[in-house]
């Protein structure tokens, strides 16, 4: 007797479906062993667990096929690893980056008619400076206080009025963070070695070392083999050229990828061992001559293209550790926010302070000049933005695979500046716009970061050379771009709605704040339109509301807020229903509890 086939519906997704289709099967299929179709029997318990069970399968296959396409994924981490697959590098916390003003007392000469130079000490690179609210800044490079251009004025006199001691104003940059490092042991030999580091907020590895002595450098991808250092040129034309930009090959490398809150160091897939046996001599500087002509028997000279960042033949992506212990110097961010507001800046907690000629000073006065040191910051510190959510990241991702490292349009160059390196900072948004004034291609870059409180504030200019020293290897060469800030709008919000006459007004009246405060915590983009029916929307959607009849929009301007001069009516629409922004200006609602009120009729 031939089997019989037995039809299976396998467009049955959902439950109902799922249980219909077991019950017309059983119907056809069982019609003497299983009559009892009542919803309360045995037997419906039984379907209704295998609908049960198909469903949430059904669901999860679903959920799990969507996590795999960009568009559709919903986890943040999925949406980081598929950029990942694009050429997007996550990078996690910026670091923030201002001016610091420093201070320091130094005795007068004899006569008291200038300050001892011999007591001006150099603040050195490297110094801790403290805020008032714990977060942890770094000197980015020597404040030399006896600097001709340094402000110096009579801080202390004696009874008959002669200057005893002089203050001296400096400045000098500083960058949130402390340094750190880890130890990691690594076991036996393994391809495409990933490791995990410990610490929280990184935002700049320094170096990695293992007990060999070996160093191990941070390249953008495994495929590149060879960086570029900046050596001291002894040449004697060095005060024109300090310094020289040479290549370097580096067997020894590794990419930092990172996920929402963990930092990871992927190495390549060749052993010490096989490095050695292949590489009998490793010189430490590449040899163009090795790339640029490659004959290989042929009578002519081929013309291959020259990949600036693949000097070298594979080495199977690098050498991974082994058998050893590596050593892990970074920069980590002290606290999730490390922006700072003006005058945050505290102490100098560790100062490292030298003097030229120490041997000649008297202890006691070189003491005193080393603990009168203050500082303070006369702008905020930014650089540090909140991270960007899934929506935000999806956008960011396809902008960055379209721009391919290089900057062409306008959109490439805004996807480079969200792209820059956290150590060199990060802006919370930017429009680029031609410059409509000027005969060449002249752009116009409107930035605006994030104070410590999460306000949009102006770009520093620390940040902002930052910005123009990472966009100018991917420029155009014929594009000029000016970086300018944007300007801030801000904007408060009062409305009049009817509610229902058996709900409590001051309760819906505070649903309804609380709704419009969900609705424009996110930042819009510079020159996005403000939508007054938005406002409408969403009052109306809530339950206690019957009619909003009134929704005025205001500007905010002096003392906390901007001093931007905005006149709604000149750029609200004929019907009312949104308001143009300018192009180089973008709207905010600071102060979500305040500046948003209204009436319950």
């Amino acid at each position: 007797m031939p089997k019989r086939t037995i039809p299976i519906k396998y467009t049955s997704r959902d439950f109902d479906s799922i249980k219909d289709s077991l019950v017309e099967y059983v119907k056809r299929y069982y019609p003497d062993t299983y009559r009892d179709f009542n919803e309360a029997s045995f037997g419906s318990l039984m379907l209704d667990t295998v609908s049960y069970i198909g469903d949430v399968l059904s669901f999860y296959l679903d959920y799990q096929v969507n996590e795999c396409f960009l568009d559709t994924a919903v986890e943040y981490d999925n949406v980081v690893r598929l950029g990942r697959q694009l050429g997007y590098k996550f990078r996690g916390n910026p670091s923030s980056y201002g001016l610091a003003t420093f201070f320091i007392l130094i005795p007068s000469t004899s006569d008291g008619t200038a300050a001892d130079t011999e007591y001006m000490p150099i603040l050195k690179k490297g110094s801790s400076i403290s805020s008032f609210s714990a977060q942890t800044y770094m000197l980015d490079e020597d404040v030399h206080f006896n600097h001709p251009n340094n402000e110096v004025r009579v801080a202390r006199v004696n009874a008959q009025g002669l200057p005893t001691h002089y203050a001296v104003r400096a400045f000098g940059t500083v960058t949130s963070g402390v340094i750190a490092e880890e130890y990691i042991t690594v076991n036996n030999y393994k391809k495409f070695l990933r490791v995990s580091l410990g610490n929280a907020n990184i935002t700049e590895i320094l170096s990695v070392t293992d007990d060999e002595g070996h160093e191990y450098y941070e390249v953008d991808y495994l495929s590149q083999d060879s960086i570029y250092k900046i050596v001291t040129n002894r040449n004697s034309d060095n005060t024109e050229a300090p310094a020289i930009l040479k290549p370097f090959s580096v067997p020894r490398r590794f990419v930092r990828e990172r996920e929402e809150n963990v930092t990871y160091l992927q190495f390549g897939a060749s052993s010490d061992v096989e490095f050695d046996i292949g590489n009998k001599i490793n010189p430490s500087a590449v040899d163009p001559s090795n790339v640029v002509i490659n004959r290989h028997g042929m009578p002519h000279i081929s013309d291959p293209s020259l990949d600036p960042y693949q000097l070298v033949t594979s080495d199977e992506f690098g050498v991974a550790p082994s058998n050893t212990t590596l050593r892990i110097l970074m920069r980590v961010n002290t606290s999730d926010n490390v922006n700072a507001s003006v005058g945050s800046l505290s102490t100098v907690s560790t100062p490292v302070i030298e003097f030229l000629n120490p041997a000649s000073l008297t202890p006691s006065v070189k003491t005193e000049v080393e603990n009168s040191i203050e500082v303070s910051n006369n702008t905020p510190i930014v650089g540090d933005v909140s991270l960007p959510n899934s929506q935000e990241l999806k956008r960011r991702i396809l902008d960055s695979f379209g721009t391919q490292q290089r900057a062409v349009t306008a959109k490439d160059y805004e996807s480079m500046t969200y792209a820059m390196p956290s150590e060199l900072g990060a802006i919370k948004r930017c429009r680029v716009l031609q410059d409509q004034d000027s005969m060449k291609r002249n752009l116009n870059m409107y930035v605006i970061s994030e104070d410590g409180n999460q306000y949009l504030t102006k770009s520093n200019a620390t940040l902002k050379q930052n910005l123009k020293t990472w966009l100018s290897k991917s420029k155009m060469v014929n594009d000029t771009v000016d970086i300018l800030d944007a300007k801030i709008l801000n904007l408060g919000i009062i409305f009049e709605a009817v509610g229902r006459t058996d709900m409590s007004k001051l309760e819906i009246l505070q649903e309804a704040k609380a709704a419009l405060r969900r609705h424009f915590v996110r930042y819009p983009e510079i020159g996005e339109t403000f939508f007054i029916t938005d406002v409408y929307k969403v009052l109306k959607d809530i339950d206690g509301i019957v009619d909003v009849t009134n929704v005025e929009v205001v500007i905010k301007s002096g003392g906390k807020y901007s001093d931007t001069r905005f006149n709604v009516r000149d750029f609200i629409s004929p019907d009312g229903r949104y308001i143009s922004i300018p192009k180089n200006c973008i709207y905010e609602v600071k102060y979500l509890k305040q500046d948003i009120v209204g009436v319950i009729k």
